[in-house]
């Protein structure tokens, strides 16, 4: 199960560009800044959020078109997947499932999507927001709800913040609605990390030490993960809220630490070698837990090409026993002549896409 018949219009260096007959590898090769990450970035538009880039949606669209771009795709021949913008409204993304337009959240329920890229080697060091959207990207993997409830959560969340940061005091009944909303919502979304965490934390402990670097996962919740007490800590902070002008306690402080189960380091002071190896640990464990019947797209950015011979047949063997269909870019055919056979294969050059085979 996956994707095919995919298609790209004005999407960053690609005008029109089209991919048929996949399979459950897909190799995209050639030169850096030949626009095989905007392949993958694409095909990440058909998840919820922002992408794998995180870009805003007036920096996609091709330079030399009008402003618009779309993406396609066809699931499990079956279902056509949409997303892009159209010319005339340049910063609202509009979604498509067979033709009808709905919601971006809607997405999840149809496809999960997950990726690797080069920019996500330093996660671990980074800021925690950075590491709760990793978090949140796996939940939704598992949990299509997820989306929904983060929008809900992040909603209520800027509403709040807006009401403390107001010169007037605010009229404590609509806190009061506003706060439940949060709490209802932040709950949700905390309980399903929680979830995903504990989860993770069994698989990880079933794979085997090597050849990838075993993390330990500790989720640490911002607050409460109960509706009602968060709603009442969020009550009874509302004085320390107001003075900072924002929100003190909640899921959006929570935390995911990670530590290199071997030599008990937290993952921010290892190597970028062992941080890398720990991410790639991390995606395994989760694409074993993803539903069989529900299609899933790994999409990993140069992955391959920076791991030796021993990890890369590792990591194929484990990608190749999963359900998720697999997208790998690289600049060079070598480092995948392990699954080459098997593989759907296409060159990429300045935005054109010749398919090999």
């Amino acid at each position: 199960m996956g994707l095919d018949r995919i298609t790209l219009a004005n999407f960053r260096n690609h005008q029109a560009t089209r991919l048929d007959g996949t399979a459950q590898f897909n190799l995209l090769v050639g030169e850096n800044g030949a626009g095989k990450t905007n392949v993958l970035e694409a095909l990440s538009l058909l998840a919820p959020g922002r992408g794998l880039r995180r870009a805003a949606l007036p920096e996609i669209p091709a330079k030399l078109g009008d402003g618009s771009f779309a993406v396609s795709a066809v699931l499990d021949e079956a279902v056509t997947l949409g997303s892009g913008v159209r010319a005339e409204r340049p910063g609202r993304r509009v979604v498509q499932v067979n033709g009808a337009e709905v919601p971006a959240v809607r997405l999840g329920e149809w496809l999960s999507v997950g990726w690797l890229t080069p920019a996500m080697d330093r996660l671990f060091a980074e800021s925690a927001g950075a590491r709760r959207r990793f978090l949140d990207r796996l939940v939704l993997a598992l949990e299509p709800a997820h989306a929904k409830n983060a929008a809900k959560l992040e909603g209520a969340l800027r509403e709040r913040n807006r009401l403390l940061g107001d010169e007037a005091e605010p009229d404590p009944r609509w806190l009061d609605a506003i706060e439940l909303q949060l709490a209802e919502a932040g709950a949700a979304v905390a309980q399903a990390r929680e979830r995903l965490v504990e989860r993770l934390a069994v698989a990880l402990d079933a794979l085997p030490e090597a050849p990838f670097a075993r993390p330990a996962l500790r989720y640490e919740a911002g607050g409460p993960t109960g509706a009602e007490e968060l709603a009442e800590a969020l009550a009874q902070g509302r004085r320390r809220d107001r003075a900072a002008q924002r929100t003190l306690v909640g899921p959006h402080r929570d935390e995911l630490n990670v530590t290199m189960a071997g030599k008990n380091q937290p993952a921010a002071d290892c190597s970028t070698g062992e941080q890398k190896a720990m991410l790639i640990a991390i995606t395994l464990a989760h694409t074993g837990l993803l539903d069989p019947d529900r299609p899933g797209v790994l999409l990993l950015d140069e992955v391959a090409a920076h791991l030796d011979p021993l990890r890369r047949e590792a990591l194929f063997d484990r990608l190749r026993a999963g359900s998720a269909q697999v997208w790998l870019t690289g600049t060079e055919l070598a480092p995948f002549e392990a699954i080459t056979d098997e593989a759907a294969v296409w060159r990429v050059s300045e935005g054109l896409v010749e398919k090999l085979a």
